[in-house]
């Protein structure tokens, strides 16, 4: 039976979301690397498996998923205890407000910011800031009361979602020294057995 298989680019936080949870929950796949810098994602052979012309994809067998928050899910469900994607109603809701702020303020603020600096993407950087400021004001409030995103003792796919952005905001401009929960938090992340890093995250 052949492995899954992730699409991958490297220097992408939303596929080291993907790469993060596989890790984490001990799961085997092959990685095939598509440079987007030079239009990997938009060949026709590429567009064939995701239309959108984005990765990450994971194809398990038959099933082709694309989108981070979808992979994720699945990936929660197919492989991971209760804890990464609750089915009770109050825990439910609470994964998916902070999914919520990882394609909101975190997408558009934090990863812009970064995309500006880092890819030489034309967004407006100050307001890349900005809104990456709100959101890590956003976590630092809760970290600072809770261990992790969605409460209790336990990792969800919440914090999976947030983490690469977040600990990537320096790239952005965006350093993290006032930050001192956001910061124990990356390092409770960095901390959980099987994790893997990827490039300019630092160690906290």
């Amino acid at each position: 039976m052949s492995l899954p298989r992730l699409y991958d680019f490297e220097l992408s936080g939303n596929c080291h979301k993907i790469r993060l949870l596989l890790a984490l929950l001990g799961v085997e796949y092959e990685r095939i690397d598509i440079d987007i810098r030079s239009g990997g994602s938009q060949s026709p052979e590429f567009l064939a498996i995701n239309p959108r012309g984005q990765v990450p994809v994971y194809a398990d067998g038959d099933a082709v998923i694309w989108d981070s928050m979808a992979i994720l899910a699945y990936l929660a469900r197919r492989y991971g205890d209760a804890h990464w994607l609750p089915t009770e109603p109050l825990a439910l809701a609470r994964v998916m407000q902070w999914l919520a702020v990882s394609e909101n303020e975190i997408l558009y603020g934090l990863a812009r910011a970064r995309a500006v600096l880092k890819m030489g993407r034309p967004f407006d950087l100050d307001a890349a800031q900005a809104m990456g400021r709100s959101a890590l004001d956003v976590l630092e409030q809760r970290l600072a009361t809770e261990h992790w995103l969605a409460g209790g003792d336990m990792p969800s796919i919440a914090d999976i979602a947030c983490f690469p952005y977040v600990a990537l905001a320096p790239q952005g401009g965006l350093p993290l020294d006032t930050y001192p929960a956001v910061r124990a938090w990356i390092g409770r992340v960095q901390a959980l057995p099987g994790y893997v890093g990827m490039p300019g995250i630092e160690a906290y």
